[in-house]
């Protein structure tokens, strides 16, 4: 293992590539979700009206739709998560071995794939929890909870979780990626993928929640994406992110507790 407390710094050329590459992944992700979301305002405008009518266009999801599904939210998380990787992809770069003569390497992009693989995956879980709650007609056109008891639990929830010691350490290791490297190092470009799920896996500790409360606010509700996006940079990167972090889970309760009275 290299010595990361020593490393020096990466190359203006390779730390402008990685970065390059990062805004482009994210900057096509969020292109397809507005497309994405004027086509679905187009939709509830119809749903609405047909519903106005007495007509109905509530109908059980085909494998094409399940797929649909997961591929919006496997883009939608690439748009979200990819800018809160780049200070532990840019340190790893600056930090293996052989650095100064190969620039940037297979071993980068292995990093990189293997963390956003772990958010692949949990999109596969957020698809198929909303095919249920789509089956059990608690899922509005907007994609939302319909019932504001469950949003109330679900709020609720989130925010003792936001609370918890084990959100706390995910924190703790996203925020600190040289911390993580320096603990969590493994040689070679197989290694590689394996920290960058092991990343991953913190990271999806850290945030799982969050993205949680978009089945209360809208699934496509973008205002509430970004939100959920400059929180989650806040909570990784900005000097009061633990605080932030636990304010937020506060906050959480409360509303959730006004779901569950019918204040909000």
């Amino acid at each position: 293992m290299p010595s990361l407390s020593s490393a020096a710094a990466l190359p203006r050329r390779d730390r402008v590539l990685i970065s390059t590459c990062i805004v482009i992944i994210t900057a096509l992700a969020w292109a397809y979700l507005i497309h994405l979301d004027r086509q679905m305002s187009s939709s509830i405008e119809y749903a609405k009206s047909m519903a106005a009518m007495g007509m109905t266009t509530d109908s059980p999801w085909t494998a094409a739709d399940v797929l649909l599904t997961f591929a919006m939210w496997a883009i939608m998380m690439v748009g979200m998560m990819s800018g809160s990787a780049a200070p532990v992809l840019l340190l790893f770069a600056a930090t293996r071995p052989g650095r100064e003569k190969a620039g940037p390497s297979l071993a980068v992009l292995m990093f990189g794939l293997g963390y956003l693989l772990v958010w692949v995956g949990f999109s596969a879980c957020a698809a198929l929890g909303q095919w249920v709650l789509h089956q059990g007609a608690i899922l509005s056109p907007a994609m939302k909870l319909s019932s504001p008891t469950l949003s109330g639990v679900l709020l609720i929830a989130v925010g003792i979780y936001q609370l918890t010691p084990w959100k706390s350490m995910c924190l703790r290791h996203c925020r600190s990626p040289l911390g993580f490297l320096m603990t969590n190092w493994r040689d070679g470009t197989l290694g590689a993928m394996q920290m960058g799920l092991r990343h991953g896996a913190y990271c999806l500790g850290c945030c799982w929640a969050l993205m949680c409360v978009l089945f209360v606010v809208g699934v496509m509700n973008l205002l509430w994406v970004a939100a959920l996006t400059g929180f989650v940079l806040l909570e990784k990167i900005g000097p009061a992110g633990v605080i932030a972090s636990r304010v937020a889970g506060a906050a959480a309760v409360v509303v959730g507790i006004f779901f569950i009275t019918g204040i909000a």
